[in-house]
């Protein structure tokens, strides 16, 4: 199978694109704004949520701290299903998101809710997808991960944060494929309600891997709690990280992001959706913004308003085909 590279290369377009400046006058201005993450504390939508939303208030973006509410459930289909549903209007709101949603409504999993009904206002970097064992683990690669998976499927369960089907569960599929696979759909994954809860179940001795992103992973790393075996990005990532190996270096050519951002309600007003495109991008062009990507391992990738949206029609397109190919959509 081809490596993702559409997100490698949206990413890079995506620093050259656009030019950044502070957030202009506008007819909305935020009052109490809520971020609401789309699972359990501890993974990459709730880090999303806080960070961000300590940074809109750091950089007086909006004039109370952000007000984070998690809510868990359904891969965050109740979420979105909530969002549009009971709060199409709220302009003061935002929707932590990333490929795991654009994975989700690609699939048709959202309760039949489409990309369209919400208003895409900008991401704030990217995670590359990492495949880890816990720190006692035999197993030393993700060759030799994929080569036990190959004799015995049964004798491995892998641990993400996505539902089946979703953005975690398919980076380990595009990798058993990479490695010679030929029925994906005996690679056993179980689902959690974020990274946080998987890679629980991985120290725990639950399970025997886990799938999902840096940002998810590296306070585990620090701890020494998770040993990675492999970054699916297209090389070495930089500083600390750099002692990570890429998949392309054991040989499978898989490269797979997970981009950061947010969605507001499809009703928000088009004032309200202007203030947060921009203030999304002003908050990412900050040195504070860039030293909390290098601290938590994501790399640029800067997309906001018509241009997010653009983007995010054409990944749920690409993520519908990759699904149809290895068997997870009809």
């Amino acid at each position: 199978m081809k490596s993702l590279t559409w997100a490698s290369r949206a990413a890079a377009a995506a620093v050259l694109a656009i030019g950044f400046a502070a957030a202009p006058a506008s007819a909305f201005e935020p009052q109490q704004t809520e971020c609401i993450a789309p699972a359990n504390p501890g993974g990459g939508w709730d880090f999303t949520c806080r960070q961000v939303g300590k940074g809109l208030y750091d950089q007086k973006l909006t004039p109370k701290p952000v007000q984070v509410v998690n809510m868990s459930g359904g891969g965050g289909g109740v979420a979105y299903a909530s969002v549009i549903s009971k709060r199409n209007a709220d302009s003061d709101l935002l929707v932590a998101a990333s490929t795991a949603t654009t994975t989700r409504l690609a699939q048709g999993l959202y309760s039949g809710f489409t990309a369209d009904q919400v208003r895409w206002l900008g991401t704030v970097g990217a995670d590359y997808g990492v495949i880890a064992v816990a720190k006692d683990s035999p197993i030393k690669s993700l060759t030799e991960l994929m080569n036990k998976i190959k004799t015995d499927p049964t004798s491995v369960a892998v641990a993400g944060g996505s539902a089946v089907g979703g953005w975690d569960h398919l980076k380990v599929l595009i990798a058993a494929k990479a490695a010679g696979i030929n029925d994906v759909r005996a690679v056993k994954y179980v689902a959690f309600q974020g990274g946080g809860e998987a890679v629980t179940q991985l120290i725990g001795g639950h399970v025997q891997a886990f799938t999902g992103d840096i940002s998810e992973a590296k306070g585990f790393m620090e701890s020494g709690d998770l040993r990675v075996l492999a970054v699916l990005s297209p090389e070495r990532l930089p500083g600390d990280l750099s002692n990570l190996p890429t998949a392309k270096e054991q040989g499978l050519d898989v490269v797979g992001a997970n981009w950061r951002g947010f969605y507001g309600p499809g009703g928000m007003t088009d004032d309200a959706y202007a203030y947060w495109s921009k203030a999304l991008q002003t908050l990412y062009a900050t040195d504070d913004w860039k030293a909390t990507m290098a601290q938590n391992g994501l790399m640029p990738f800067g997309l906001s308003g018509p241009q997010l949206t653009e983007f995010v029609n054409k990944q749920v397109a690409d993520i519908a085909a990759l699904s149809k190919e290895i068997g997870l959509t009809k």
